[in-house]
């Protein structure tokens, strides 16, 4: 297949429904070229702890908020934690806190807040939103390697914006605690296709999305010079290299490592794949993980994340088109191709016809990174680039139903916004939120605007 004919295949299978890994194939050079060493195998799985939560032993005295929790515990070693309950459109009105014990000491670590109101979602509409296994849960916090717990939930007190008999904790609270599992082996020779790599059926169908890319089984997909980027966007639409007025606006390809890369586990998503029509707007996140991690680790706290995500939330696959860590790496996210238009569960009401790129960290009183900016802009030129929108711009998205904007409303927004433009939240945190200003002009900037 030639470029032309790969980056037509990418511009028509980016509109469109779920359907198969194997059937989009995105733009790029031609893969022999973008070589890069895979692993031999996949990582060691990961695993789940799911423990009730109960009432404390002590009868509650009458008119005290309600609280649940668990007592301090020693349990199988772990690194992600997060609270789960079992209806997804009932909110927890309250404090959810927990601390743990770093394995193999004695040291406890202070009371930690858990972000109550964890907004990334499928829209409500989806059949992702409707599968029945949804369930409502508080952001992760990542507290690296731990096997001890204890968690503490207090209720708020009857709001006036509230009915009396409502419960502020919902029903059948669960503490997840994840343990990511091992880094995938190193390998020093390219892949050559699905039996040299030893790949899963998974793994190959979630890579070949990324085939004009990369090598199959390949664990990240090189960069693209400025030109040879806009070069492969005109060749593709059949347009005249040598005329300066073709030339698109769209940022360098920028390093993106791949789920092969970060040890996906492809055997917990959904197999197929879905997509919306376009991409007009990115929305910004921060992944409220907390910031105490080291970015040799960003890989496992994405495995985390994900198998949070689909295992504990109920999702279909990790909620993220895109992760970006603390010194400015770019992972892919959601499975279904990097240049593809892959419907995320990332901005409820608005993930039709946009992106969701998760900064991992939490920015509400800390600085992100200029390493995690500077990706945000790099990527946004890119991605965006591809489907000719500006990012100093502004676009219209129908929203899908939320608690600030009502479900069919054509709402204007920043084609790059932060999490809180789309939905009543903190996300992606002021610091974070304050910093998209810069994002937008840097991005236009690398796009040639």
């Amino acid at each position: 297949m030639t470029t032309i004919v790969g980056m037509r295949g990418f511009l028509a299978s980016s509109i469109g429904v779920t359907c198969a890994a194997a059937l989009a194939l995105p733009l790029t050079l031609p893969a022999a070229s973008h070589a890069v060493p895979a692993p031999a195998q996949a990582s060691v799985p990961g695993s789940t702890q799911s423990l009730a939560l109960a009432p404390p032993t002590a009868t509650r005295a009458a008119g005290t908020p309600p609280e649940q929790g668990l007592p301090r515990r020693d349990v199988r070693p772990f690194s992600l934690v997060g609270v789960v309950w079992d209806d997804p459109n009932t909110e927890l009105h309250g404090q959810v806190q927990v601390r743990t014990r770093t394995t193999g000491t004695a040291t406890w670590s202070a009371w930690q807040d858990l972000e109550t109101h964890n907004d990334d979602a499928p829209d409500l509409d989806s059949a992702e939103h409707t599968s029945g296994r949804l369930h409502g849960s508080t952001a992760p916090l990542w507290v690296g390697d731990s096997d001890g717990v204890e968690v503490r939930v207090h209720g708020d007190a009857p709001a006036a914006t509230r009915a009396a008999t409502t419960d502020p904790l919902p029903k059948g609270l669960r503490l997840e605690l994840v343990d990511p599992g091992a880094e995938p082996p190193p390998q020093s020779t390219p892949a050559e296709g699905p039996r040299a790599t030893g790949l899963t059926p998974e793994t190959a169908e979630a890579s070949a999305v990324n085939a004009d890319l990369a090598p199959l089984g390949a664990t990240a997909v090189t960069a693209l010079s400025k030109k040879a980027t806009e070069d492969e966007l005109i060749e593709a639409r059949g347009g005249d290299t040598s005329a300066a007025k073709a030339r698109p606006y769209v940022g360098a390809r920028p390093r993106i490592i791949t789920r092969k890369g970060w040890g996906a586990d492809e055997k917990l998503r959904e197999k197929k794949f879905g997509y919306t029509k376009t991409v007009k707007a990115a929305f910004v996140h921060h992944s409220a993980t907390g910031n105490n991690y080291r970015c040799s680790q960003a890989s496992s706290v994405i495995r985390s994340i994900y198998r949070y995500h689909v295992k504990s939330s109920g999702w279909r696959d990790i909620g993220y088109n895109f992760l970006v860590d603390k010194c400015g790496n770019i992972y892919e996210g959601r499975a279904g191709g990097i240049t593809k238009a892959v419907m995320g569960a990332h901005t409820l009401g608005f993930n039709t016809n946009s992106m969701g790129i998760a900064v991992l960290g939490s920015f509400g009183s800390s600085n992100p990174p200029a390493a995690a900016v500077n990706a945000i802009a790099k990527l946004t030129a890119w991605k965006l680039g591809l489907y000719g929108a500006n990012p100093r711009g502004t676009t219209y998205l129908k929203s899908g139903g939320g608690n600030l904007y009502r479900k069919g409303k054509n709402v204007r927004l920043h084609v790059i916004s932060g999490h809180r433009d789309g939905f009543a939240t903190e996300c992606p945190g002021r610091r974070l939120y304050n910093k998209l200003g810069k994002a937008r002009s840097s991005s236009a900037h690398l796009q040639g605007r």
